[in-house]
């Protein structure tokens, strides 16, 4: 093995912020007790948002992004993983406040690692990603909630995107009836319906200022835009529908009424990857190995190198990343 290791780092600098492929040591590493050879990192939403500088994400300089990785423990000190250990990794601060996933190698707490499941490579566990592993959780959001495949349709906003597209395979696969709400319609319509989506939507019809209340539509919904069009999902929500909300691509904001709380009694559920208790970790990458049908992950999913990581960036926030993308840290 190499002392050193290639890493992506980002520094603060006079001008703004400056990325920088880099060889490190374990030195320059932070606090942990497990090390794991990073195989595979990805792409997420909050990673195009650290990454461009849009928004204060990073707040330790310098800083190696990225917000999860797979790959294979190297050593440790912790008593529930040892050498040879396939491990995943999801939010924590990891690509926030400690080093993450755009490098080789990585040293982090093992209380903040999972296990990967029988039946998931490092890779496939990339393929899903903290926006995979979020949608898991918003559809066990949806099943807690009593949202059973007839009680009727699921709308997915942001439909293409990561979370959107694995939701739209997982719900499918248990027998909910999809709408996919989307901009690309014309693009793709043919890959949404691919997944499992039942019907379209524009997602013009959702992202204009919402009504207090709409006509019923929705038995539950999975929200990764906010703002306008989480305001309008509530108002078109059934009575004793459940909105699993998990992302803010439209806005932070919600310009919306309380009349379908307390007229429809909508219950809206707000979904955290990031500091999510570890047994509903183990829950969710289980349900995942066993419930999420791989040919459809592969078919969503590209590979990417390092060097792509800035473009990647940039197209994500432009909401032109169809699906997910692996990022192969060794390539």
């Amino acid at each position: 093995m190499s002392d050193t290791f290639r890493a992506l780092r980002v520094h603060k600098t006079d001008a703004g912020q400056e990325t920088r492929l880099e060889d490190l040591t374990l030195d320059d590493l932070m606090d942990g007790d497990v090390v794991v050879r990073v195989e595979y990192s990805t792409i997420n939403f909050k990673d195009g948002l650290a990454l461009t500088g849009r928004s204060p994400i990073i707040r330790v300089w310098p800083l190696i992004p990225g917000i999860d990785f797979a790959g294979e423990v190297e050593s440790s000190s912790h008593p529930e993983f040892k050498p040879g250990d396939k491990v995943v990794l999801n939010g924590w601060g990891v690509g926030e406040t400690h080093h993450g996933g755009y490098a080789q190698r990585a040293r982090v707490k093992g209380d903040w690692l999972v296990k990967l499941p029988e039946g998931l490579s490092t890779e496939q566990a990339m393929a899903i990603g903290t926006a995979g592993y979020t949608a898991m959780l918003c559809v066990m959001s949806l099943e807690k909630g009593g949202v059973t495949p007839d009680k009727g349709e699921i709308v997915v906003t942001g439909a293409a995107g990561g979370v959107g597209s694995v939701a739209i395979a997982l719900l499918a696969g248990l027998g909910y009836r999809v709408v996919a709400s989307t901009g690309r319609k014309d693009t793709e319509g043919d890959y949404l319906r691919e997944l499992g989506a039942a019907d379209l939507i524009d997602r013009a019809e959702l992202s204009g200022p919402a009504r207090p209340l709409a006509r019923e539509r929705w038995a539950g919904a999975i929200d990764a835009v906010g703002s306008h069009t989480l305001a309008n999902v509530l108002s078109q929500t059934r009575y004793g529908g459940v909105v699993a909300a998990c992302g803010l691509a439209q806005g932070l904001d919600l310009p919306g009424s309380v009349a379908p709380f307390i007229l429809r009694g909508v219950t809206l559920m707000g979904v955290d990857s990031v500091m999510r208790p570890k047994p509903d970790r183990i829950a969710a990458w289980s349900r995942l190995a066993r419930e999420l049908d791989l040919d459809k992950l592969d078919a969503m999913t590209s590979k990417a190198p390092f060097g792509d990581l800035p473009k990647l960036a940039e197209q994500i926030l432009a909401g032109q990343v169809r699906g997910r993308v692996v990022v192969d840290v060794n390539a």
